[in-house]
């Protein structure tokens, strides 16, 4: 009888580890989700002009036209969004180097077009 209790005591300690380490694995496994910008593209600037960010962090990089198409491209980290007059488009990327990298807006707005640019600062 002595012998039965213990048994069943330390299936019932080695249940409660397999399935602590089963929830552990699981919450270690979970995806973070991607930091989201939000850039406003109008003639003939970008809105923040600068923007911070970690290396190695996701980002959902958004960027809304005010009126015109506009684009914005970062040449460095092989980024770019376009969005239509009025609208926004989305890109997602990772940041895999530190430093400053200047974008530029990517589709012709008019005169001031070769102004547009914005910074992203990657930071460790």
């Amino acid at each position: 009888m002595m012998h039965l209790k213990r048994t069943l005591a330390l299936i019932t300690v080695l249940s409660g580890l397999v399935i602590v380490k089963g929830f552990g694995l699981h919450a270690s496994g979970a995806s973070v989700d991607p930091h989201r910008v939000v850039i406003v593209a109008k003639r003939y600037s970008f809105d923040p002009g600068t923007v911070t960010l970690k290396k190695g962090e996701p980002v959902d990089l958004v960027l809304q036209s005010s009126d015109v198409p506009h684009g914005v491209r970062f040449r460095e980290l092989n980024v770019e969004v376009k969005a239509a007059k009025g609208g926004q488009g989305e890109v997602q990327f990772t940041p895999d180097k530190t430093g400053d990298f200047v974008g530029h807006c990517s589709v012709f707005c008019g005169a001031g077009h070769g102004s547009m640019s914005i910074t992203l600062h990657v930071v460790d």
